[in-house]
């Protein structure tokens, strides 16, 4: 097998190569390392490797280990969870060299799976835009077209997966972090469910955002929700378990579902024809399949809605700002952030605790709202996106909130599924005549994973996204 085509294997295939004595940690981390060298150059996906760390680690690693990702290489999104003694600065200049000295959970539960780390990837600051070209380190880029968006906020991690650097890469999703780069990168971007996944010992519930990581596979995702889902020693609330192992669940027949779609999305924006027309034709294919399938008005298109999640957001944003400055030394100014985070800060700072908490408190009344008016559904079919992969430049920081305007019409499908906290996935549906990857988001009912597994399992043949890969990753 040529190695190019190594890494681009599911990574449940890769730790049984190594299981098997096929192939070594070191091999295949060797090998990642190597592409990394060759592509990161062009495409910016990270923000530090350490080839040294990562070969001591897979050395240690030999056939016979019975970890479910024993020897495949991933990396860490530089953002939400800590990395011991790797630099944390989530895109921001502010966080100088803060360097953690303790894993968080959801590295504890990647290491213990057998994953070798090569490095962190590369998010926009603070996370905060749909694509990631953080002023801090220059911009990611898309493997399928250089001068466009990977996507974001989990934009490093996306690139190197789609261009084969790394077979998995994790990454988080607070407005779409994961499904708006899964669909620019041809990558399956899923979301848990609220509170699937710990944030401990940082974060409790978090109203927003959860971890994943981002895959090529249905089987890859099942696996790495089985290792990163469950409860934290002191989880205030956690999501109820899954009646088997989600892998198992990804290799089930979903069964008849009621299916409904719409291309309207949550704000009055206009949507891209050709993502209107993979809607359509994912419909069809689902009525092929035995599935009931039909339109349904969105629920959540309310603007009080977006009010709120700007709020929140933006409130977690200045939390994370105060925090950068605090670990730092330094102090939050002008100066020391990007426009778009200056001015959210601003306008957090002056909003109240007790708007905060009514914010919140609003925000999980509508979230029961949004999830009543569709619960006559098992899935929904939306697009991902309401343009396609947007150029390099395009959503600048600089030009502060106007960049979270472009953010709006750029894609607005995935923000209100982080309030209404049911899991969600973004899907390839092949690549357009742009030569762009194009995709479609299917969501799920609450805390309800193993049916959109099942269908992301049934529908794996039939899109064919296993076969896409950029003509360059050679």
């Amino acid at each position: 097998m040529a190695d190019a085509d190594i890494l681009f294997k599911p990574a449940v295939e890769l730790a049984a190569m190594v299981r098997a004595g096929e192939v070594s940690a070191r091999e295949l981390t060797e090998l990642s390392l190597r592409r990394a060298d060759r592509y990161d150059p062009l495409l910016g996906d990270f923000t530090v490797i350490d080839a040294d760390r990562a070969l001591a680690v897979a050395d240690e690693i030999k056939p016979g280990d019975e970890r479910p990702f024993a020897g495949v290489p991933t990396a860490i999104k530089d953002i939400g969870p800590f990395l011991a003694d790797y630099p944390y600065t989530a895109g921001a200049k502010i966080f100088g060299d803060f360097t953690p000295r303790s894993d968080s959970s959801i590295v504890r539960r990647i290491k213990d799976a057998g994953f070798v780390i090569i490095g962190k990837t590369k998010t926009p600051e603070m996370g905060i835009l749909p694509v990631t070209e953080p002023l801090r380190y220059g911009p990611a880029r898309n493997p399928y077209d250089t001068s466009r968006t990977p996507g974001g906020s989990s934009g490093g991690a996306a690139s190197a997966v789609a261009a084969g650097i790394l077979p998995v890469a994790h990454g988080n999703d607070g407005g779409g972090s994961l499904r708006i780069p899964g669909a620019c990168c041809g990558l399956i971007g899923f979301k848990p469910s609220r509170n699937r996944v710990s944030g401990a010992p940082l974060l409790a519930e978090h109203p927003l955002t959860i971890d994943m990581m981002l895959t090529r596979s249905a089987a890859d995702t099942a696996a790495t929700l089985d290792v990163l889902a469950g409860y934290e020693l002191g989880d205030a609330s956690w999501a109820p378990p899954p009646s088997a192992p989600f892998a198992e669940a990804v290799k089930r027949d979903p069964g008849r579902l009621k299916i409904g779609y719409t291309v309207k999305p949550a704000v009055d924006m206009p949507v891209d024809p050709s993502h209107i027309e993979q809607v359509e034709q994912t419909a069809k294919l689902l009525e092929s399949l035995g599935h009931d399938v039909e339109p349904f008005d969105i629920p959540w298109g309310s603007p009080e809605l977006m009010v709120l999640f700007t709020k929140i957001f933006g409130g977690w944003i200045s939390t994370m700002t105060e925090f950068a400055a605090a670990v730092s030394g330094q102090e939050v100014t002008e100066d020391s952030v990007e426009a778009l985070t200056w001015e959210i800060w601003q306008i957090v700072k002056d909003v109240t605790a007790l708007d905060w908490i009514k914010s919140n408190a609003m925000a999980f009344a509508f979230a029961r709202e949004i999830v009543t008016k569709v619960s006559d559904y098992d899935i929904l079919l939306t697009p991902v996106l309401n343009q396609r992969p947007v150029p390099i430049g395009y959503i600048d920081s600089t030009e502060g909130m106007d960049a979270f305007r472009r953010a709006a019409e750029f894609t607005s499908f995935t923000a209100g599924i982080n309030l209404s906290g049911q899991p969600a996935v973004s899907l390839p549906t092949g690549i357009g005549d742009d030569g762009l990857p194009h995709a479609i988001q299917l969501i799920g009912r609450p805390a309800d994973e193993e049916t959109l597994l099942s269908l992301i399992g049934q529908l794996e043949e039939p899109l064919g996204w296993a076969a896409l890969r950029p003509g360059f990753a050679g």
